[in-house]
């Protein structure tokens, strides 16, 4: 796995865990933000652009991470945090290893599997995937997702080097994940952020991962859509990165 580095290597660290389909670009003015204050890691997950290795599963890349945790940061981090797919690999590395962070910030993630969906994912993006290529549909594509036009280059540039046979891999695993008993284990602070537009399935996700750990701080954001949060209020997410280590 590749990984983007922002500030000093002695400062606590604070991983961000992009959605897919996207890359470490989804997190990268948030890490601008904070590089004085932390060490940043944008992981490149498995099968995205940049990756240096296909898509298996989220239980693989979150092993990936923990392994990297181990190796380069002495088996824990400050504070990590994903959206969405970044999100549900979040959650697994909470499962697989319950002290691996001080604090947690899941944004958007789907804990509820759902088997049509799922199903779907392999005919609908084998006959439709050459789509994703023509920048016009591209367009169309993005602004669907909501996310800030100064984005959209990155977006078209790294959707277009995205290998169908890994979209599908991530879809399929976006789409059947659910949440692992150890879960309840994790002796992280947890805070878990959606925004009030959000699917109802996003939505009812955030609420069956604050069920299974009550002691989960739950955020609904006003007006806000899928991945909104993050992308386009980097600002924001940076100050409550800041307010949730120091407490506040």
């Amino acid at each position: 796995m590749i990984f983007q580095e922002y500030g000093l290597k002695h400062k606590d660290a604070v991983i961000l865990l992009h959605g897919g389909g996207l890359s470490w670009w989804n997190y990268r003015e948030v890490a601008l933000l904070l590089q004085g204050e932390y060490h940043v890691i944008l992981p490149i997950l498995d099968g995205h652009a940049g990756s240096d290795h296909p898509f298996t599963t989220i239980e693989e890349n979150a092993s990936e991470i923990i392994e990297f945790i181990d190796e380069q940061l002495d088996g824990s981090v400050l504070l990590i945090g994903g959206l969405s797919l970044g999100g549900q690999i979040l959650l697994e590395m909470l499962s697989q290893r319950k002290d691996i962070c001080s604090y947690a910030l899941v944004e958007s993630a789907s804990v509820i599997p759902s088997k049509l969906t799922n199903a779907l994912v392999s005919p609908t993006f084998g006959s439709s995937y050459w789509l994703i290529k023509k920048r016009s549909f591209a367009k169309l594509q993005f602004q669907s997702l909501h996310i800030k036009p100064e984005l959209f280059e990155d977006y078209y540039r790294d959707t277009c080097r995205i290998k169908k046979q890994d979209m599908i891999a991530f879809l399929k695993a976006n789409t059947s994940y659910s949440l692992k008993d150890a879960f309840r284990e994790s002796s992280a602070e947890i805070h878990v952020y959606v925004g009030a537009k959000e699917t109802r399935e996003i939505l009812r996700s955030a609420e069956v991962i604050c069920k299974m750990r009550p002691s989960c701080r739950m955020n609904c954001l006003d007006g806000l859509k899928h991945g909104e949060y993050s992308m386009n209020h980097a600002a924001q997410y940076a100050n409550a990165i800041r307010q949730i280590v120091q407490g506040r």
